[in-house]
């Protein structure tokens, strides 16, 4: 495979992640119910790489050798919060999970070691 057809092909696999990389295609539409929209809130982090090599070694019956290739990508969504919009505001309200989780550990040890003894 030639270079710029190479080129062209990582070019457009990014092109494709990136677009399918949305806010909507994961948590769906905002959300409208009496008077008040919710818009879901999210970090979206893209990775990708990819590479290709050549080589040519002779080998013991001198004809040559070489290859290459590679290619990996991720995603990573991560929800923030919620855009809350009303007539009277627009305000952003925060998705504090790891507050909850660290004060559900704490609660558990404090009552197991209330109920140990």
């Amino acid at each position: 495979m030639e270079t710029p057809q190479k080129q062209r092909l990582l070019q457009s696999l990014l092109e494709r992640l990136t677009d399918h990389a949305t806010v909507k295609k994961v948590y769906g539409e905002p959300i409208v119910h009496e008077q008040k929209t919710v818009i879901p809130v999210a970090k979206i982090t893209v990775g990708f790489g990819g590479g290709f090599g050549e080589t040519k070694l002779p080998d013991s019956q001198n004809s040559t050798q070489g290859e290459g290739g590679g290619l990996g990508g991720g995603l990573m969504v991560k929800p923030l919060g919620v855009i809350e919009v009303t007539s009277e505001r627009t305000r952003f309200v925060p998705l504090r999970t790891g507050r909850y989780i660290a004060a559900g550990v704490a609660i558990g040890y404090v009552l197991s070691r209330i109920f140990r003894r």
